[in-house]
């Protein structure tokens, strides 16, 4: 398998890792959005949120939240930014699931997405949409 977090996980790459449990890496990101900016992945490989299984999702998401309060009380940082990018389309760049903490401090300089609007009975017909999706 070519997949570079497979690679990280196997020991193949180095790695700086912060976190390992039995089903869940966490490790600090080469190319930072801000300093402590970590990866935390699943040790299977799925390639998106889809995919995953809900035990595996559970335990990710439970390292998530570890590793958030780790960077709180181990940064002194005032919070942090969760961010899953699923698939190409929204700019998932490895095909393995897995969630960026990004460390934020007031003032520095990242931005949010821009937020819009819906036009007139837009949102219900969107939100139809959505829900026949179920």
């Amino acid at each position: 398998m070519s997949c570079i977090f497979c690679k990280i996980v196997k020991g193949e790459l180095p790695s700086y890792k912060v976190y390992e449990d039995e089903n869940v890496l966490a490790f600090l990101d080469i190319a930072p959005v801000n300093q402590g900016h970590i990866l935390v992945i699943p040790k299977k490989h799925y390639a998106n949120l889809e995919e995953i299984s809900n035990d595996d999702l559970c335990c990710l998401i439970k390292a998530v939240k570890k590793i958030g309060k780790a960077l709180k009380q181990g940064l002194g940082i005032a919070g942090y930014n969760l961010q899953l990018n699923n698939d190409p389309a929204a700019g998932q760049v490895v095909p393995h699931i897995h969630f960026h903490v990004i460390p934020r401090k007031k003032g520095d300089g990242l931005k949010l997405w821009p937020q819009g609007e819906y036009r007139e009975r837009e949102a219900e017909k969107i939100a139809e949409k959505i829900k026949n999706g179920l």
